[in-house]
């Protein structure tokens, strides 16, 4: 079976924690003790209903004020498909939290309160999906009850959606469904209260949507993470490169080149656990043996030799900053990409971005924490790199402060 990865945003009391409860309700996820004890804590709130966001909501602070604040990642899996989701919070001061859970989602699902429409914490969710290349959204249009189920509020919503989504360049698949999470309309079954719609169930939505276009087969990436040599008997002379595959296909006899030295070769097998493999394809993890002895060491990247990465020091990338201690321009990090890690300075600090109106502010020469903007950095040693919109893996990055190990940023490389 195939993994969705896939996550969720929205304004405070969408019912985003509410939702996810009921997916993992309705689709019979949740074991008898997990249900009787968000039942006894129900009561002891005073909830009129059975509280199913309680089963994602598990700190103190976040039961207490009924509010997201850490990302919080829930699995489950169908006869189809096997899920992973990431409950991200959906208020301002969390939006490093958002990006973090939304870095390596398939899909997005926008919530958004029928009561109040597209809002300025709507435009800001679709933003960051667009920043960080989710192609598919589903924009579940909430609390469909407390409008009378009315089919002209919500496409009053969906039309207002689609004006805004017109200025982002990578929502590709964008799909509309009208639910109740407090009821479960629409969310694992189809509502009788909504025969005005037609569409797809959301469940039913998130295990047919297709993902395979996602990754990229073309340009072939293999970022060497660790060099097995087991200095045993029975595999004396056994030499492979354990990495992720970034991008691309990889089989026995192709001829690929090893970044930074040059040096070119020939696959002569691709192991994993399981056994030999005749390719190897994102985003798999294996092993790979090449027919000639090179000095290939964790950091070096293995590509196709007619098709090699962008290569450089100075990186152009939009960045989040995660760290109450601001970004200044000539700022000292440690930069992380793939499995390399080099030392970097803040060229120049381009400009920022106000996420509500996607206005960009270049009089302002600090990042606080939680703001997006575009940054030129400079590296001690030259990347091997695509643009992120060609390659979500070898086109981010993070950023280190070196002084305390705090990961202060996530960059993705223009």
């Amino acid at each position: 079976m195939d993994l969705l990865r896939f996550t969720t945003a929205g304004s405070v009391d969408d019912g985003k924690s509410t939702l996810i409860g009921r997916l993992l309700y309705d689709s019979k996820n949740i074991f008898e003790d997990q249900l009787e004890a968000v039942e006894t804590s129900s009561k002891k709130r005073g909830d009129e209903n059975v509280n199913l966001a309680l089963l994602t909501d598990g700190l103190r602070a976040e039961r207490e004020q009924g509010i997201t604040i850490d990302v919080a990642y829930r699995y489950f899996a169908t006869p189809k498909r096997k899920f992973i989701i990431a409950d991200t919070p959906g208020h301002i001061q969390y939006t490093r939290n958002m990006v973090t859970g939304a870095s390596t989602a398939n899909l997005a699902i926008i919530l958004v309160d029928a009561r109040k429409g597209v809002i300025e914490q709507t435009c800001r969710h679709s933003f960051i999906a667009n920043l960080l290349r989710i192609q598919h959204v589903v924009v579940a249009v909430n609390k469909m009850d407390l409008v009378d189920y009315a089919e002209e509020t919500y496409n009053t919503i969906v039309a207002g959606f689609k004006e805004f989504a017109s200025r982002l360049d990578n929502l590709i698949d964008v799909t509309f469904i009208p639910i109740s999470a407090l009821h479960g309309d629409n969310v694992v079954d189809k509502s009788a209260a909504m025969p005005w719609y037609s569409g797809p169930t959301l469940l039913y939505h998130l295990e047919s949507v297709y993902i395979g276009a996602d990754h990229n087969h073309v340009d072939a990436r293999f970022p060497v993470q660790w060099v097995i040599r087991p200095h045993s008997d029975e595999h004396h002379d056994f030499r492979g490169y354990a990495g992720r595959v970034a991008g691309g296909v990889f089989k026995p006899g192709d001829e690929v080149q090893v970044q930074p030295s040059g040096f070119t070769s020939r696959i002569k097998a691709i192991h994993t656990a399981e056994g030999d493999l005749g390719e190897a394809f994102a985003p798999l993890s294996c092993s790979v043996l090449l027919e000639d002895e090179i000095d290939i060491s964790r950091g070096d990247m293995i590509t196709k030799v007619n098709n090699p990465p962008d290569k450089g020091q100075d990186i152009d990338a939009m960045v989040c900053w995660f760290s109450d201690r601001k970004m200044a321009p000539r700022g000292k990090y440690a930069l992380r990409h793939t499995t390399k890690e080099v030392k970097a300075i803040v060229k120049e600090l381009k400009y920022k971005v106000n996420i509500n109106t996607l206005h960009k502010i270049e009089d302002d020469p600090e990042f606080g924490m939680n703001e997006i903007g575009r940054v030129q950095l400079r590296t001690s040693a030259p990347l091997f790199y695509d643009s992120y919109r060609k390659n979500r893996i070898t086109g981010s990055f993070i950023l280190i402060d070196e002084g305390t190990n705090e990961t202060v940023a996530a960059g993705m490389i223009v």
